[in-house]
């Protein structure tokens, strides 16, 4: 039975720091155990400071890159040299650094790529290579907006009521860019580990919401549960608003 569990830390820092090494131990654990890995990324502050965090970490040299399948939860739909692309970020803060197959790196189209300015073909052609890979993601890390908004499907959305497609564009975003690809809720919950790492006091009524049980129509990101594990990775702030107290470790 899926299970949820919360873990809160001091400070942003250590949030990264603590997500970036847990990382490393989920990943090795499922390499031994079925000889490969599949990770989705997340864009966002924390999401990359993950990844910078496991960039300078020595621990990252006991994962066998070359047997990892990397996809993304969302993308903005803007040129592929956009500072604002989550590709861009996650390459410059991790993956440009090391020995990943580029075959196993399954990024979105991006607004000048094959499907040019068409963002429900570029979306259309990730859902087949998740139904070409059978992508039932061993790990899915997840940010979340204020509002409760994760990968790019926000409150009372046409995303979050979708249910046969995996994956959908979006368009008129809350947030720019506007045009965006996002996974949908039941392809996230096909995940087995989904992680949902955030900071800051701004974040903290949604996911006390979230926590609390409210809807996913209202609340997206508490529609974010994993078949095995849900795992909240908060620091203070975000968890300012929790009625109950949860593990707070020191290191």
């Amino acid at each position: 039975m899926s299970k949820t569990e919360v873990v809160v830390y001091e400070n942003p820092d250590l949030l990264a720091a603590a997500a970036a090494a847990r990382l490393v131990t989920r990943i090795v654990d499922v390499q031994a155990a079925k000889g490969s890995a599949s990770v989705v990324l997340t864009g966002g502050g924390t999401g990359i400071a993950i990844l910078r965090e496991l960039r300078e970490s020595s621990a990252r040299d006991a994962i066998d890159w070359s047997r990892l399948d990397l996809y993304w939860g969302d993308e903005r739909f803007v040129p592929a040299d956009s500072d604002d692309r989550n590709e861009k970020q996650a390459r410059e803060a991790l993956l440009d650094h090391v020995p990943l197959d580029p075959k196993r790196v399954h990024a979105m189209a991006p607004s000048d790529g094959e499907f040019g300015d068409d963002v429900d073909a570029a979306a259309a052609a990730y859902a087949e290579v998740l139904a070409a890979n059978d992508a039932a993601f061993d790990i899915m890390l997840l940010g979340l907006g204020g509002e409760g908004h994760t990968a790019s499907i926000f409150p009372d959305s046409p995303a979050v009521h979708e249910k046969e497609r995996s994956v959908v564009a979006v368009r008129d975003c809350p947030k720019p860019p506007p045009t965006r690809i996002s996974l949908t809720l039941p392809a996230i919950r096909r995940a087995q580990d989904i992680w949902l790492v955030t900071g800051g006091d701004a974040k903290a009524d949604a996911v006390a919401q979230a926590l609390a049980g409210a809807g996913e129509v209202e609340i997206p990101v508490a529609g974010a549960r994993g078949s095995r594990r849900t795992l909240w990775l908060l620091d203070r702030g975000s968890a300012s608003k929790l009625t109950k107290v949860y593990e707070t470790p020191s290191a």
